[in-house]
């Protein structure tokens, strides 16, 4: 194993233990995603992260299926960190591009959904990703990419 190397898995491993504080946080102060509506972060490595959502009353829209906005915040918030894990110490992101293809509805029916997204490319100033929510039956929900700003510190 090269410096370089040991360098880029310190590099993953702080941006993991970093996304895994800051999950944890707005847990315990009721802030986020997490807080709101359930989402939770289950694992994460280079360029990986894996979320789950127990659909509940707060996801739910007027048809009593879970909302596809809420899909879709499952899905940017898997594939974003999925990008950050790629990143340096500093840097930050925004979703410039959100693209979601719902392919079936899912019912209120105690059924996790769990999304896997994987970092695509991580560039200087852009970074791309792909999520995939499945249900527990492994059935497909919806699937999708994102296209991200990365932000560099200041000079």
């Amino acid at each position: 194993m090269t410096s370089t190397d040991i360098q880029a898995a310190d590099t993953v491993a702080a941006r993991v233990g970093e996304l895994t504080e800051i999950f944890e946080r707005g847990l315990r102060e009721k802030l986020g995603v997490g807080a709101s509506l359930g989402i939770r972060l289950d694992s994460a490595g280079a360029g990986f992260t894996r979320y789950h959502l127990d659909p509940n009353a707060a996801t739910i829209n007027a048809m009593f299926t879970v909302h596809g906005g809420v899909l879709a915040t499952l899905m940017d918030t898997a594939m974003g960190s999925a990008v950050f894990t790629m990143l340096g110490d500093g840097v930050a992101y925004t979703t410039l591009e959100l693209k979601v293809n719902f392919i079936r509805p899912v019912a209120l029916d105690g059924s996790r959904l769990t999304c896997e997204a994987t970092a695509v490319h991580v560039g200087r100033r852009t970074a791309t990703a792909e999520g995939r929510i499945t249900d527990a039956a492994g059935k497909l929900i919806a699937h999708g990419s994102t296209t991200i700003l990365v932000l560099q510190p200041q000079q």
